[in-house]
């Protein structure tokens, strides 16, 4: 009796949403991106705006709220009313890696968050210094066993630090750690042959590849990118289980209405197969993601617990 006079009271509440998801957008959206403008995730979200503007006839106004390493952010959008008018980019950095990095993240990637779709996918590219005369993968592990190298990162926590510390581990190898404060100090510091290996994803990574100033040995994937088609991945290479892929996506905060969510997903797989989307993506060295919402939840949640297992597995602590 007792819950049959739950579910009535519940009934007027679960019917205004009902009602506002068959009607939904009557308003413009904001997109929150967790970083500064002009990096990859903001550059992503401002073609996502523009085109799921188009298609639901509302403007998408995408809002910058950097801050924590993405988690200021995230945790913005995760208390934001759940009417599917405040959508979120989420990413390896935000909901892969934070997780496990921060003790005390004021956010819950899994419960805090409705996943709409992977977006765009970016493994990271192991190089060498040309001074180094490391040229491949098994070349790293030979020197790497007679004497000490270095690898430099963007930063401690970073996913540039954490593919070397997956693949050292993997390996059975030592290197020394160097974190920079960003990947542009890295790159001057492998050119110098200050540090002999470091990590990055395809966007970073194929201009000093293709310039001549680093020596691409190895994709952190399961497959070849199609960006650097020529370099075999460091699975290839005889170290099996070395997937560091970057991501972006969707999401919304927990409790957006299904409707809405599935709407959503509906038009993003659309809009990542229209050619001016697939050249603008290409044009950042991202290959299209597109996935089911239940897909993409499930991704998350392994992402999570692999760099949960490398972060503990190396110690990493954030300064």
């Amino acid at each position: 009796m007792k819950l049959s006079r739950r579910l009535i009271a519940g009934l007027p509440f679960f019917l205004a949403f009902s009602a506002r998801a068959q009607t939904w957008p009557t308003k413009p959206l904001r997109i929150i991106v967790p970083f500064p403008a002009g990096q990859s995730t903001d550059i992503l979200a401002r073609v996502t705006a523009e085109q799921l503007g188009k298609a639901l006839g509302q403007q998408v106004i995408v809002e910058n709220r950097p801050g924590a390493a993405g988690t200021i952010g995230s945790d913005t959008a995760a208390k934001a009313t759940p009417d599917g008018y405040t959508l979120l980019m989420v990413t390896i950095s935000t909901h892969g890696i934070a997780p496990a990095l921060y003790p005390k993240l004021p956010y819950d990637p899994l419960k805090d968050f409705a996943p709409i779709i992977n977006v765009g996918l970016t493994p990271q590219v192991l190089m060498a210094s040309l001074k180094s005369g490391i040229t491949s993968v098994q070349d790293l592990i030979a020197k790497a066993k007679t004497g000490d190298l270095n690898y430099g990162s963007s930063g401690n926590g970073s996913a540039s630090h954490l593919a070397v510390e997956q693949l050292r581990a993997a390996a059975g190898i030592k290197l020394t750690h160097v974190p920079f404060k960003g990947n542009a100090d890295a790159y001057l510091a492998l050119q110098s042959g200050d540090i002999q290996i470091m990590s990055d994803a395809i966007p970073g990574a194929v201009g000093p590849v293709r310039s001549g100033k680093a020596k691409a040995i190895g994709i952190a994937d399961d497959k070849r990118s199609p960006y650097l088609p020529d370099l075999p991945t460091i699975i290839e290479q005889g170290v099996p289980g070395i997937v560091a892929v970057g991501w972006i996506g969707l999401s919304a905060p927990a409790h957006v209405p299904g409707p809405i969510l599935d709407r959503l997903n509906a038009e993003m797989q659309r809009i990542l197969e229209e050619p001016e989307v697939v050249e603008k993506l290409k044009g950042l060295s991202f290959v299209p993601a597109g996935e089911s919402r239940q897909a993409f939840a499930a991704y998350i949640e392994a992402e999570i617990a692999k760099w949960r297992g490398v972060i503990q597995a190396a110690g990493v602590k954030i300064d």
